[in-house]
């Protein structure tokens, strides 16, 4: 599947890294455990699974040298574990991992598992480790405790081994995308990258699943509504069949940048998401959880909030990394799309992936 670059889609103005994904930050890791079944009820089964784990690693050591951190919420209707801490504090001292709503519980449990295996001395001390879902119950069986702790530690184990990559890691339907949809469409996981002219890396990630179709917007062409009839009523009929229900959504974004920003900049980072959403089709609604954190690995602290160094990149110095967070944002959102297939999930239930050709042929016949 092709991301929004192969197609010569050009989002912002500012230039991708190496990959155009969260690995163009050094020491940063991406790994996903898909968990696909298609098995009877129980108790002779374990039901309909389109779920899974998502684990980025901001760095190995984070936990003795936190990342300065921050986060914003565009609309509240989700969860994140150690959110609340990391805002206080202004730092992140473990890996983001990311899952589905009733799966979060279980993700949660296994990452404070092992993280006492790999740092014995959390029971000394105590960790929040840092989880958020989404809602993927059109697809995936909620009702079954589909996610196991092996997962947690394979996608972990990945998100190390990915480190230093030459490629894009893996995106749509896999990890905690699995069985998300975006803007009327299937969606997952997205990542994209910008660098600044000052050579500052931002990387976006993207867990999408918001959005009503006749919304969507590629590059600034409304193709949501030029797919078909009933954009007034807030839907649409796509090339293809009907678009099934539309989803209020959700979302949850994680910036990384090489850059050296305090916790308070990060936080302003990760508000940015926000506008890379929007340009995409997105306005939050009541029901969705945009839920965002971005952190910094240009900037490091002791395990008593000591800053090794000192902010370098603060005030009007930040706006180009805004523009980068935005532009990535929005380019992560559509490779989240473009990247997934057509699935069907539980009770027959179906998300139409996004056609890149009739894509492509809107985006020509509106001079891009």
């Amino acid at each position: 599947m092709p991301r929004a670059a192969d197609l010569g889609v050009t989002i912002g103005l500012l230039p991708p890294g190496r990959t155009n994904s969260v690995l163009d930050v050094e020491g940063v890791g991406l790994g996903h455990a898909t968990v696909v079944r298609d098995e009877p009820d129980p108790p002779e089964g374990r039901g309909t699974a389109r779920t899974g784990v998502t684990v980025l690693v901001g760095a190995d050591d984070a936990f003795d040298r936190p990342l300065p951190a921050g986060g914003a919420v565009l609309n509240g209707a989700g969860e994140c574990t150690g959110f609340i801490s990391a805002a206080e504090w202004g730092s992140l001292e473990t890996p983001v991992f990311l899952t589905s709503t009733l799966q979060l519980g279980r993700v949660y449990d296994a990452a404070c598992e092992l993280m006492l295996d790999r740092e014995p001395r959390v029971a000394e001390d105590f960790i929040i480790p840092v989880v958020a879902e989404c809602d993927d119950s059109f697809l995936n069986d909620a009702r079954r405790m589909q996610v196991q702790r092996d997962d947690v530690e394979n996608a972990w184990a990945q998100a190390l081994a990915s480190r230093g990559a030459d490629r894009p890691p893996a995106e749509g339907s896999v990890g905690a995308g699995t069985g998300m949809s975006c803007l009327g469409f299937k969606g997952g996981i997205g990542t994209a990258s910008r660098v600044t002219p000052d050579g500052h890396t931002v990387g976006v990630l993207l867990m999408t699943n918001y959005g009503e179709r006749a919304r969507l917007t590629v590059d600034g062409v409304p193709v949501g509504r030029l797919l078909g009839a009933g954009a007034a009523e807030g839907r649409s009929e796509p090339v293809g069949g009907p678009a099934g229900p539309e989803v209020a959504g959700s979302c949850i974004g994680v910036v990384v940048t090489d850059a050296a920003v305090d916790g308070a900049g990060c936080a302003r980072l990760a508000r940015r998401v926000g506008l890379g959403l929007a340009r995409t089709g997105s306005v939050a609604h009541h029901g969705s959880g945009e839920i965002f954190l971005a952190c910094s690995t240009g900037l490091r602290m002791d395990r008593d909030g000591r800053v090794e160094g000192r902010a370098e990149v603060s005030g009007r110095a930040l706006d180009p990394l805004f523009a980068a967070v935005v532009e990535a944002s929005e380019e992560a959102a559509l490779n989240s799309m473009l990247m997934s297939r057509t699935m069907t999930g539980r009770s027959g239930n179906a998300r139409e992936g996004l056609d890149p050709d009739v894509v492509m042929r809107l985006l020509r016949e509106h001079g891009r």
